[in-house]
């Protein structure tokens, strides 16, 4: 059997209010009515609540229009009919110069990386086999064709002629097949600590067993042993010995990295084998670990690459050009990239402001900056003002994110042997903590007490219904063989709204007979964290506390949420896997086409000690939780791994996963928000000639994109969502 070992991290993480992290919002009931109030919308003025009705109808308009089909196969086809406004005359000479909040990009390494905000800026510079249009639709990238075999377990990819150019956009060597096998190497190397491996372990062949040996042999160069016991010795020839607590042990020979399913069959020809017939390969190959590095720049920079503009190479539509931390950065169009005639802008400039949501705006006024975020607390100021009503519009929605609730079911400090989680602080009462969340009905007084369109109401006053969710997985994501959306499916099916303020009473007053008799003492103390540099997260956090005490404070001091402000830089370090918080706002996007995608926050395979939202399975092992609460937990972990094994029945796949999310929202074991509700922005760009993709990080790059000679107003934004 092989075991896995506390060292091995997990899969990726996304992080809270990336920048403008989009969500998608279902359709209105009075969509020509939003259309409406924008048809006279230079010559009148109009109100902070008028103005948000029609945003909100203009959000869900674009989700469908976004989603809808197109005989266009490019995302250039679609750029070059750009309208609602001309392109600057500036033409390629234009530089875009943004402000950022104090949230500074943690690594430029994209087979390192498991940030959102290193993610939306490095898909700028580095292109992958595949890539999408404006309209979602996938296109060839590097790859200029594919195909498989008979049972789609291996995939064969002809590359292009394409060039990797350094910091001064000089030519440094072609992109060749094996610069993809030599990144995926890189990527299952445990001393470069991806935190993408799951993504690879998981699907190509070869990779666990290639993965979980060199891990086994770092435990036993370095003297690991594990919580349970677990310990690893290697000889000197590298055979691995693992034995158990129980004196039980296991052997593993060396293995090179030709046993690994991805092979460069000669420079322009790739070929994936795959350890099964996974439904949602094509997609995932969009996603960072599978995206090429130069081979030779990898050895020689080791844990080192990427740290500068200096040590990287590009093969994207743009170049790191310079970097200095905590500063600025800027990126220059690619002159050697396949697609260079799609890419209409010449410069990117972020400079680096941690009071950007004061600052930003002002330098909009004073044009010193070419896109900033108008935050909820200045929205009405603008709206009112005639000089800048008509600079005010929105991001293109965006369908890859949806929010939830998380407990921390593990609020102790704990020690893993790669890294160790401090937990909640003494004031926060972890031992009582403890008790509340391993009782079932002190969660669904939650489930039932959260009254989403409170906080959704902060960033969108009108139109919130259209981004609340019941569900992780929004709607539209993937549908059966019959055309049966998936989160009406199986038992996700008999879900809807949650919210009920008699029915959290009825929870709240069977917790409190049960925690009092286990020892709880009250009103139970929730520590709710927010990052400050996520635009209006301290005001959704207020909210949030005023609704929710208000429901289950009354008659009874049950809860007591409790604010605390988190650090802008390394907020997911420092609070979510550090385990500092007991209640929590989370995010996750998809990272491909396949409801499986939407389990790796919460499962975790047996044995594994990967970082998760939740340390679920971990918080079982360890003896966190207890009772119920973790009969439920197993039995989820069950159901992902029977789900998992159905391959060649897409209903029958859809229907298990379906019920294993409704056994998890169910059991209050995560509390589903909302999707993101697009930002408002002053912004010299059109989004809406964008690729586009509900998967992994296509449409956050520029590529396609035109820099306009003026701030598009909401009728613009209108205007070019309209004539996609």
């Amino acid at each position: 059997m092989v075991m896995k070992t506390a060292s091995r991290p997990c899969g990726k993480v996304k992080q809270y209010g990336q920048g403008r992290d989009l969500g998608n919002a279902e359709p209105y009931q009075s969509l020509q009515e939003g259309k409406n109030m924008y048809h006279d919308f230079e010559s009148h003025t109009i109100t902070r609540r008028s103005f948000l009705k029609g945003a909100g109808a203009v959000g869900a308009a674009g989700l469908l229009a976004a989603c809808g089909g197109s005989s266009s196969s490019t995302a250039a086809s679609a750029s070059s009919a750009s309208s609602g406004a001309a392109a600057s005359s500036k033409g390629l000479s234009e530089l875009f110069t943004y402000e950022t909040s104090g949230r500074e990009i943690e690594s430029w390494n994209m087979l390192y990386s498991q940030q959102a905000i290193d993610f939306n800026v490095t898909t700028n510079i580095i292109d992958g086999l595949i890539s999408f249009d404006n309209y979602g639709k996938p296109v060839p990238a590097l790859a200029k064709s594919w195909e498989h075999n008979e049972d789609s377990t291996v995939w064969t990819f002809h590359l292009r002629e394409e060039n990797w150019v350094d910091n001064n956009g000089e030519v440094v060597a072609p992109v060749t097949a094996q610069d993809f096998v030599d990144a995926l190497k890189y990527v299952l190397t445990p001393d470069y600590a991806s935190s993408n491996v799951g993504l690879v372990t998981a699907y190509i062949a070869g990779a666990d067993d290639y993965y979980n040996y060199y891990v086994y042999l770092n435990n036993a160069n370095t003297g690991v042993v594990d919580d349970d016991g677990t310990t690893y010795t290697a000889d000197a020839s590298g055979l691995v010995t693992v034995t158990a607590p129980d004196g039980t042990a296991s052997t593993y020979e060396p293995l090179d990295f030709d046993t690994v399913g991805v092979t460069a069959v000669d420079d322009h020809t790739l070929t994936y084998t795959l350890t099964y017939d996974f439904p949602g390969f094509l997609s995932l190959l969009c996603y960072l670990p599978y995206e090429p590095a130069y081979g030779p720049l990898l050895d020689e920079m080791g844990d080192q690459y990427a740290t500068s503009a200096e040590t990287m190479y590009s093969c994207g539509a743009f170049y790191l050009a310079d970097y200095e931390s905590l500063e600025s950065w800027i990126m220059k169009k690619n002159p050697e990239n396949y697609d260079a005639d799609n890419v209409f802008i010449e410069t990117i400039s972020r400079i680096y402001n941690a009071e950007a949501a004061v600052n930003g705006p002002e330098m909009i006024k004073r044009g010193e900056i070419d896109e900033a975020t108008i935050g909820s607390d200045i929205l009405d100021s603008w709206l009112s003002d005639d000089t800048t009503k008509s600079m005010v519009s929105m991001d293109r929605p965006n369908t890859n994110y949806t929010y939830f609730y998380m407990f921390n079911f593990m609020p102790y400090a704990h020690e893993f042997s790669n890294w160790s989680v401090e937990g909640v602080d003494a004031e926060y009462e972890p031992d009582n903590w403890a008790k509340a969340i391993n009782n079932t009905n002190f969660r669904k007084a939650f489930l039932y007490g959260i009254n989403n369109a409170v906080t959704l109401a902060v960033s969108a006053p009108e139109g919130y219904d259209g981004y609340k969710l019941n569900t992780i997985t929004p709607p539209n994501f993937c549908a059966t063989t019959a055309g049966v959306d998936y989160t009406q499916c199986g038992d996700l099916a008999n879900i809807t709204e949650f919210f009920d303020e008699a029915k959290a009473k009825e929870f709240r007053d069977a917790a409190i007979e049960e925690l009092t008799a286990a020892g709880a003492t009250f009103p139970i103390k929730v520590q709710l964290p927010y990052n400050p540099s996520s635009t209006d997260w301290d005001k959704q956090c207020q909210v949030f506390k005023q609704q929710l005490e208000g429901v289950l404070n009354d008659g009874f001091d049950f809860i007591d949420v409790i604010i605390t402000e988190g650090p802008a830089d390394s907020f997911l370090s420092a609070v979510r896997r550090n385990g500092k918080f007991e209640f929590l706002l989370c995010n996750w996007g998809a990272d491909y086409s396949d409801p499986e995608t939407e389990t790796d926050p919460f499962y975790q395979a047996e044995d594994s000690r990967g970082m998760r939202y939740a340390y679920l399975r971990t918080g079982v092992e360890d003896g966190f939780i207890t009772g119920d609460t973790a009969d439920t937990i197993m039995q989820y972990m069950t159901a992902i791994e029977a789900a998992k094994q159905i391959t060649d029945d897409i209903d029958a796949r859809y229907k298990a996963f379906a019920d294993a999310e409704a056994l998890l929202i169910n059991n209050a074991l995560v509390i589903p928000r909302g999707m993101s509700v697009p930002a408002y922005l002053a912004t010299r760009l059109n989004y809406w000639e964008g690729q586009y993709a509900s998967i992994g990080f296509s449409n956050k790059r520029l590529k396609g994109i035109h820099v306009l000679d003026h701030y598009v107003s909401m009728e613009e934004y209108e205007a070019n969502r309209d004539a996609r």
